[in-house]
């Protein structure tokens, strides 16, 4: 493993920026414009060769249409979804569905189960985005997260663990649309990630859930670390 680090950069909500060992930018479920957790430094963006997008709802995906424009970048997501954005424009569409992987110079991303809803509100339009979805990502040396996207936990959570092995993995725990802090717990048992990021938790009233919680609940799991950032901090892996 190289003794450089990847970094995790939390913006709020589900959206990260990943800048890798070799500075390639990673964005995940780009909401910042009107994301009321993003800090205002990063709302804007100048910068970014890849953009993985979990589903359509706005809280995921707010951005992703004038990021892809003003970057150039790469958009990955799965088939329907990649078909309405083709429709308004955007350009350098991976298309890919659950359980293929995609290569983007020594990056994969490979499209796994979750457990929600996908769909656009498009004028009074309700459209159907295909399924939701996370992904196992493998860097460039090798190291591998999970982003759970939004989910409940599921069974086949330990198929990731016994597949891919994800040293990191970010989870949402904020409760209502997603698992709450003790669904992620058993989720956190499945995959075997020693670090754990929590997420979509705190941007709404609604969003109940606390990292303390997580963290209570899981505090007998060996050699467990939950990372606790406040929108705009990093971790820097591995670690």
């Amino acid at each position: 493993m190289s003794e450089s680090k990847h970094k995790f950069t939390w913006l709020g909500h589900a959206t990260f920026l990943i800048e890798t060992i070799k500075g390639r930018r990673i964005i995940i479920d780009p909401w910042l414009e009107n994301n009321p957790s993003c800090p205002d430094q990063f709302k804007k963006m100048d910068q970014c060769d890849l953009i993985l997008l979990t589903h359509a709802h706005f809280d995921h995906m707010g951005d992703v249409i004038p990021l892809a424009r003003s970057t150039h970048a790469t958009v990955v997501g799965i088939v329907e979804l990649m078909q309405w954005l083709e429709k308004k424009g955007v350009r350098n569409i991976q298309s890919m569905n659950k359980g293929g992987t995609v290569h983007y110079d020594g990056i994969s991303a490979t499209m796994v189960h979750a457990e929600h809803t996908s769909s656009i509100t498009d004028g009074d339009q309700i459209i159907y985005a295909g399924e939701p979805i996370g992904y196992v990502v493998r860097l460039e040396d090798g190291f591998t997260f999970y982003h759970a996207g939004d989910t409940n936990v599921f069974g086949d959570m330990q198929l990731i663990r016994e597949l891919y092995h994800p040293q990191l993995s970010m989870l949402p725990i904020g409760d209502h649309y997603t698992m709450s802090p003790l669904e992620a717990m058993k989720a956190i048992h499945l995959i075997g990630s020693r670090d754990v990021i929590p997420m979509h938790f705190g941007t709404f009233p609604l969003l109940t859930g606390t990292p303390d919680t997580l963290t209570n609940l899981t505090h007998q799991i060996p050699n467990l670390r939950i990372h606790t950032l406040k929108p705009g901090e990093f971790l820097q892996m591995p670690d």
